[in-house]
C-alpha cells in the first residue's frame, strides 16, 4: 500500500494532507489478506486469525481459513484458539490487581505466601519472591519438570509445586534465564491463596468480564461439537494432522487460556492503555503496574538470525513480567509468543506506535505468524517490503534439514548389530523418578512396553537401539519419541536409567532428560 504520495501533497491543504497520512496509517496494509493466505498456505497451516489494533482502535479482527482440516466451517473473529504461553501476560496482569490492592508485592517471599513451598535448594526456597516466579532465572533447567502435566497427566496443581522440591537445578539462583512452565503456575495459584478465589475464577471475574472477552476460557476440557473452536493440528509422518485436545487445566495459569482475535484485541487495548479500560472509565491495573510489567528482569541472550532473517537481530533482549522485550528499528517491541499442542500464536505491542498485533494459528509453524507480524510491524514503520514468508519458510526448511541430517547419521553410527545385555523381560518392572513418580516397564509378546503412569497417553513399545539403549516409540505418535538407555550393577542388575529426546526438533517440555529413573525395589533397598 503507498504510504503518502508526495506529489499530490503539494496541491493538497496541510490539515487535509496530515490527516490522510494518519487515516492510512491507522488502517491496515491493503494487501493483509492475500500475505495472510501466501503464508498460510506456504506453511500449511488450516486456519488463522488476526486482530491489529492501531491508536485505540481495533482496525482488524478477522479470521481465515478453516477451523479444522476437511472441514469447511470458516474461522472467524470469534473462533477460539488455544494462546498457549500468551496466559501468562494474563497472569501477571491478575497479580498487578493485587499489588495495587496491598495485597502482596512482587517482592514478596514465595514461601510466606504458599505455606510449604519448597526448592531443592533451601537457600533458594527462603529467597525466592513472586517476582523470581515470573522471570525464568530460578536456576531449573529449560522446561524442567513439564512432564509432570505434558502430555496431560492426573497429577493436580498441588501435587507439582510439591514435587518442585525434588528437581535438581541447572544453574545457580538468579544467573542464568531458562525458560520455564512450572513457576508460572506456582505463582498463579498465589491468586487463591491470597484471595480464596481459583486462579480461573479470577481470570473469568476480574479480566475477562470487566474487558468484554465474553468468548474466552480458561479450559478446552468440556469443548462441545457445535462450539466455535479451532483445532488443533500437527505434522505426523509428513503429513497435516488433527491431534486431540491437549487439556492443560493442571498448569493453567502458564498456558491454559482459549481466545480470539475479537477478545485479544480488547486485551491488546487495555495493554495499550496501560491497563485503562478502553471504553469506559476505570482501570484494571495501574499506569505503575502497567510499567513494572514492561520493565526488564531477565537477560535474554541474542544470537545470530541466519543471513535472511539479519534485520531482526535485537540489540537488547529482556524478559520482564510476563512479557518479552526487544527492539526493532528503533521501537521497543513487548511481545510473546504461546504454544500449546496443535495450536502457536503470537501477541505483540509497540507502544511507542500506539499498535498491537495478535496473530493466533491452528498448527505448529511459528513461520507462518512470525512472517505476518514482520509484514505489519513494516508497514506501521514505514519500511521497504521484505518477503518475510521466504526468509521464514527458509529457516524452516533448512532447520529440518539439519535435524534429519542428525537424526540419519545417528541411525547409520549406532551399533545395529549389538545386543542388549539382559534378556528383555529383565529390564522389566517399576521405576521411580524423584520427580515424576513411578514409570512401568512390562515384557508383553517377547517386547517391552514403557507407560508413564501418571500420562495416560504415554505408551510406547521399547525398540532395541544398540547395546542397553532402546528407543520409546510411543503409540501416540503426537508424543516425541525417547531414547532409554540403562546403566547395569557389577552384578548385571540394572541401577539406573536415563532418557533423552530422539528428535533434535522435539519440544523442550519433553524435558525426558531431567529424569532419573531408579527400579522401586533397589530404592527399598
Amino acid at each position: 500500500m503507498p504510504r503518502i504520495c508526495l506529489q499530490t501533497s503539494a496541491i493538497i491543504p496541510v490539515a487535509l494532507a496530515l490527516l490522510s497520512f494518519a487515516n492510512a496509517q491507522s488502517a491496515a496494509p491493503s494487501d493483509l489478506d492475500s500475505y495472510v493466505a501466501s503464508s498460510m498456505k506456504t506453511f500449511d497451516v488450516p486456519g488463522m486469525s488476526v486482530a491489529i489494533v492501531k491508536d485505540g482502535k481495533i482496525v482488524v479482527a478477522k479470521g481465515y481459513g478453516v477451523r479444522k482440516l476437511g472441514d469447511p466451517t470458516p474461522v472467524d473473529e470469534f473462533t477460539l484458539f488455544g494462546i498457549g504461553s500468551n496466559t501468562k501476560a494474563f497472569t501477571t496482569a491478575a497479580l498487578a490487581t493485587l499489588v495495587d490492592e496491598g495485597k502482596l508485592s512482587w517482592d514478596d517471599p514465595v514461601y510466606q505466601r504458599l505455606p510449604g513451598f519448597v526448592m531443592y535448594d533451601p537457600y533458594v526456597s527462603h529467597e525466592m519472591t513472586i517476582r523470581d516466579l515470573l522471570t525464568h532465572r530460578s536456576g531449573m533447567g529449560l522446561g524442567e519438570g513439564d512432564l509432570l502435566f505434558w502430555p496431560h497427566t492426573t497429577y493436580s496443581r498441588e501435587e507439582i509445586i510439591y514435587k518442585l522440591r525434588f528437581m535438581k537445578p541447572a544453574s545457580s539462583f538468579r544467573s542464568h534465564y531458562a525458560y520455564d512452565n512450572l513457576l508460572y503456575m506456582t505463582a498463579g495459584q498465589i491468586i487463591p491463596a491470597v484471595t480464596r478465589i481459583s486462579w480461573d475464577d479470577y481470570i473469568r471475574q476480574r479480566i475477562f468480564t470487566p474487558l468484554g472477552m465474553t468468548h474466552s476460557n480458561v479450559s478446552n476440557a468440556n469443548i462441545q461439537p457445535n462450539d466455535n473452536v479451532a483445532f488443533p493440528h500437527t505434522r505426523l509422518g509428513g503429513q497435516l494432522s488433527i491431534r486431540p485436545f491437549e487439556i492443560l487445566d493442571n498448569a493453567g495459569p502458564a498456558g491454559a487460556i482459549n481466545s480470539c482475535a475479537a477478545d485479544m484485541a480488547k486485551w491488546v487495548q487495555l495493554q495499550l492503555n496501560r491497563g485503562k479500560f478502553p471504553d469506559r472509565d476505570g482501570r484494571l491495573f495501574s499506569e505503575q503496574r502497567s510499567k513494572e510489567m514492561w520493565t526488564p528482569q531477565t537477560i535474554l541472550p541474542i544470537g545470530d538470525p541466519p543471513p535472511g532473517l539479519a534485520a531482526l537481530k535485537a540489540n537488547f533482549a529482556d524478559y520482564a513480567l510476563g512479557w518479552v522485550l526487544r527492539d526493532y528499528h528503533g521501537r521497543k517491541l513487548v511481545g510473546h509468543t504461546g504454544g500449546v499442542g496443535g495450536f502457536v500464536s503470537r501477541v505483540m505491542l509497540v507502544p511507542e506506535e500506539n499498535l498491537g498485533v495478535v496473530i493466533l494459528t491452528n498448527a505448529e509453524e511459528d513461520g507462518a505468524f512470525e512472517a505476518i507480524l514482520d509484514h505489519v510491524l513494516d508497514y506501521y514503520f514505514h519500511l521497504p517490503p521484505t518477503d518475510w514468508i521466504a526468509a521464514f519458510k527458509s529457516r524452516e526448511d533448512t532447520t529440518e534439514k539439519h535435524a534429519a541430517e542428525t537424526m540419519k547419521k545417528a541411525e547409520a553410527d549406532r551399533a545395529s548389530d549389538s545386543k542388549p545385555s539382559l534378556p528383555l523381560e529383565k529390564y522389566a518392572g517399576i521405576y521411580n523418578d524423584a520427580w515424576y513418580g513411578p514409570i512401568t516397564i512390562r515384557a508383553e509378546n517377547n517386547a517391552v512396553v514403557i507407560t508413564f503412569d501418571h500420562t495416560p497417553s504415554m505408551i510406547g513399545d521399547l525398540q532395541p537401539w544398540q547395546h542397553d539403549t532402546f528407543k520409546a516409540y510411543w503409540r501416540d505418535r503426537t508424543i516425541e519419541d525417547a531414547f532409554i538407555t540403562f546403566s547395569l550393577n557389577p552384578d548385571g542388575s540394572i541401577d539406573s536409567a536415563k532418557m533423552a529426546a530422539v528428535s533434535p526438533l522435539a519440544d523442550f517440555s519433553f524435558d525426558y532428560q531431567d529424569l532419573l529413573l531408579k527400579p522401586a525395589e533397589k530404592e527399598k533397598e
